[in-house]
């Protein structure tokens, strides 16, 4: 299918808007491609089961559990297509790599079922899966090559840098359409914005604004590979690009000042200090006595926790577990922990920082573990962590840590730190809530579901 040229006049002017509203950083409803049951064939649009489908035949993988050891082996010719440096590969623009995808649960009532909560909304679990499709998609697009039937590349999410929700509902019976293109690239690693839309009348209305990170692997996904240098054409992309290098500082900075590396500062420390203090016991003055606040929860009491057993039916194309599927066990747990706490229903805010550390292999055992690290108002800030271990050993392995921000029907308890370790997690997790860029208040019913 060729993703741009049929309407590539309409779909430039509307990729040109798209840039034009990220460059000052709103989101501007749009007229899409497709509105309402069109046929996407007909506009260049992807239906959002072609995308998977794309994605194995650009990587060739097997659609058989018992052949994807014939079609890894056979990814290994594929190494002379590397490049042996980024001055050797051909500059791409943004609109290179620019797609949409339509997900018609309006014109196709048979998909919706897959994306249906008992609230009849959207399960925005699902959604996590789509767009780490469709961020891997748009990768490979912009590292195209014409003479390749395959890919040399392994493309992988690395980061889940942000995803901001927008005021809008996300109703079952109205079709959805994604779309996104490379915005910074440095040597083999690449930064993807993703918006997501939904049809209200007879136009697309912003849902969410995701930012994901891509890397680049060699054909056997072993080592780094390069990624082919990013052109802006013009101010609104240059911005946008400048926008990508600023979120790379960002994030350094970000890790660099991570209580696992470095003391909290002076204001954290008296915020702990404060806390401490307001859970001794006045009848007794002791260090050991200690004694909940009034509308207060120990944080030990807000856990809850899954196991998983990662079946071939989850896996990706390299047959390592699929991160969309991670991504969607631990919202849900991290929803049902918000839901639990709250003592009503939880509607997502924001997700951020969800770093991939380690590839989950076939046949492990996933381990969830949520927890309640800060609340404000009726916000609630949850962090997700994620280990595996084989059938055959004991010995866990983090593979993700997962960041979800809630906003419950009303106002929560405050959570308290005992230890010293919660204390760390409870700064950690105020980090997070005030690094959200969306909205001080938003409507519940602006937001989506599990």
């Amino acid at each position: 299918m060729n993703l741009v040229g049929k309407a590539e006049a309409s779909q430039y002017h509307h990729f040109f808007l798209r840039l034009r509203a990220l460059g000052k950083g709103q989101l501007t409803p749009g007229r899409g491609l497709t509105q309402g049951p069109q046929n996407p064939k007909k506009q260049g649009i992807f239906h959002i089961h072609e995308v998977r489908d794309k994605l194995r035949e650009i990587v060739g993988a097997s659609t058989n559990w018992r052949d994807h050891v014939k079609a890894m082996e056979e990814r290994k010719l594929l190494h002379s297509f590397l490049a042996k440096s980024q001055d050797g590969l051909p500059p791409r623009r943004m609109k290179d790599s620019y797609i949409e995808v339509l997900l018609p649960l309006g014109s196709e009532p048979e998909l919706r079922e897959k994306y249906l909560t008992v609230q009849n909304t959207v399960r925005f679990g699902r959604i996590l899966e789509d767009l780490d499709s469709l961020g891997v998609l748009i990768c490979y697009m912009h590292n195209k090559i014409h003479s390749a039937k395959m890919s040399p590349l392994s493309i992988v999410t690395a980061l889940v840098d942000k995803i901001d929700m927008c005021k809008k509902s996300l109703s079952p019976e109205q079709d959805i359409k994604f779309s996104g293109h490379v915005s910074w690239v440095g040597k083999t690693s690449m930064e993807v914005k993703m918006q997501m839309f939904q049809l209200h009348g007879d136009e697309f209305c912003p849902v969410l604004d995701a930012t994901f990170v891509m890397v680049a692997r060699d054909s056997e996904n072993k080592g780094p590979a390069f990624v082919n240098p990013l052109i802006p054409e013009s101010p609104e992309e240059e911005e946008l690009f400048r926008q990508g290098e600023l979120n790379k500082g960002r994030r350094i900075a970000f890790s660099s000042m991570s209580l696992l590396k470095m003391a909290p500062s002076a204001e954290e420390r008296t915020t702990i200090h404060e806390m401490f203090l307001s859970t001794l016991d006045p009848k007794t003055i002791s260090f050991r006595s200690r004694v909940l606040p009034p509308n207060a929860v120990w944080m030990e009491h807000s856990k809850l926790k899954s196991l998983e057993i990662c079946h071939p039916q989850e896996r990706n194309i390299f047959n390592r577990i699929f991160g969309g599927f991670l991504m969607r066990k631990a919202y849900e747990l991290g929803w049902a922990t918000a839901c639990s706490f709250g003592g009503s229903r939880p509607f997502v805010v924001a997700v951020d920082d969800i770093m991939f550390q380690k590839p989950v292999e076939v046949g492990s055992l996933l381990f969830l573990s949520s927890q309640v690290c800060f609340t404000q108002n009726n916000y609630i800030q949850v962090r997700v962590h994620s280990e595996v271990a084989s059938l055959q050993e004991k010995e866990h392995t983090t593979t993700n840590v997962f960041h979800f921000t809630f906003m419950s029907e009303k106002e929560v308890p405050l959570v308290f730190p005992k230890t010293y370790g919660e204390s760390m997690l409870y700064l950690d997790g105020q980090r997070h809530f005030n690094s959200m860029s969306g909205p001080a208040t938003l409507r519940k019913d602006y937001l989506v579901e599990p």
